[in-house]
């Protein structure tokens, strides 16, 4: 069964106003358009075209709970499909694994924390690893600690640049602070909750300074941060981090603890369907540093890369090492490729079409989605088949 679905784009202040209309084919809003929500999630569960399609229920979140078959046996859906467009940065976060998530989530009902409060870390007790590709150049992200000898040479040369002796003092503390045993925890910990007196300011106007060349992609990071959030500490930490810049198809997958933010582009999101962030800066939202650091992986790592599957005719399917999602691109050409273009459903799956226009094909049904149209897809339609011209994206969970 293919059942088209219907979405408002969610307006946090960070949004893009005209990324998301541009993708999908439909007029701006005139508001920021920063995620458009795909999935049962509780907090914004995507509503039915035409409920009377699914017996009356108006939204994914109340059909799927009444008609289990619907998910093929499964007790929820475990998966968030977003569109995401970010025209400034997203806070600096991470995601807490399973057993903190259970844990966390029961001692704050045990406290009687509203669901809803302004202050709670855990709304569900849930993971929420979760992957995103680039679909279109400039997708710019922070994600995980880089290797420590590099941060180091930053900030070899931000003393080097340093406006006068008494910044380069206090960049040359920040060096020593990392260089020290547990360094990179300590370190986080100081500037998330003592921020040193002066290091900020002198680390701004180090980076505003010439340099080499070999970091100038983190100084005027450095610079659009403190433009948007004037003495947030989230500044300092984001100098540890890698920073990325992806292409169109490329991909990052951010497993539970990875430090990570979004800084600019518009890209498919896909995680598990969970709404639980430990916030560290760069937002004006609940910090609660010793959680996020009970959180954290602070083993410095390479950039998280996520390499495609290459299914041929155009089929790329991204796997990450969790069984809660997994997702496939089709990219149809306008000549018919040499390969059956079709795919084994493993479980519930939606699709959206992000450009031309697809007709999908399962073992019951078939569904037309135009670009900026999206479908929820029962697992009984089992081999689909793909025709038309464009792209789709199709998220389902791993067999």
């Amino acid at each position: 069964m293919f059942v088209p679905l219907r979405a408002t784009p969610r307006d946090y202040a960070w949004g893009s106003s005209t990324a998301i209309a541009e993708v999908l084919g439909s007029e701006p809003s005139g508001r920021p358009e920063a995620e458009l929500w795909l999935g049962a999630h509780p907090g914004a569960p995507t509503a039915i075209a035409d409920p009377s399609t699914v017996g009356g229920y108006a939204d994914l979140e109340r059909w799927l709970a009444a008609d289990p078959a619907a998910l093929g046996g499964r007790g929820s859906l475990p998966f968030l499909l977003k569109v995401l467009a970010a025209a400034h940065p997203l806070s600096l976060q991470a995601h807490p694994d399973l057993d903190r998530a259970a844990a966390g989530f029961a001692a704050e009902n045990a406290r009687g924390v509203p669901l809803d409060a302004p202050h709670r870390n855990y709304k569900d007790a849930l993971h929420k690893p979760e992957l995103i590709v680039a679909l279109r150049d400039g997708f710019e992200a922070l994600c995980g600690f880089r290797e420590l000898a590099a941060t180091d040479a930053l900030l070899v040369e931000l003393v080097a640049s340093a406006p006068d002796p008494a910044a380069a003092a206090r960049i040359s503390m920040l060096r020593g602070m990392l260089a020290a045993p547990d360094g990179l925890r300590d370190t986080v910990r100081i500037l998330l909750e003592q921020l040193p007196g002066g290091l900020l300011d002198a680390l701004v106007a180090s980076a505003a300074a010439p340099g080499s060349g070999a970091f100038d992609a983190e100084r005027a990071l450095v610079g659009r941060l403190a433009e948007g959030y004037p003495g947030d500490p989230g500044i300092a930490v984001a100098l540890l981090l890698n920073l990325v810049t992806l292409r169109a198809g490329e991909a990052l997958y951010l497993p539970a603890g990875n430090i990570h933010a979004y800084l600019r582009g518009i890209g498919v999101e896909l995680m598990a369907a969970s709404d639980n962030v430990l916030r560290g800066g760069l937002t004006p939202k609940h910090v609660d540093v010793p959680e996020l650091l009970e959180v954290l992986e602070f083993e410095p790592r390479p950039v998280p890369w996520l390499t495609p599957t290459d299914l041929g005719g155009g089929f790329s399917l991204f796997v990450p090492d969790v069984p809660d999602f997994e997702l496939l691109r089709v990219d149809l050409p306008a000549e018919p490729s040499e390969r059956d273009p079709s795919f084994r459903l493993p479980g519930p799956g939606i699709a959206i079409v992000t450009d031309g226009s697809v007709r999908l094909a399962g073992a019951t049904s078939s569904i037309e989605l135009g670009r900026g149209g999206y479908a929820f897809i029962t697992p009984d339609e089992a081999e689909l088949r793909f025709s038309g011209t464009g792209t789709l994206f199709l998220a389902t969970t791993q067999a």
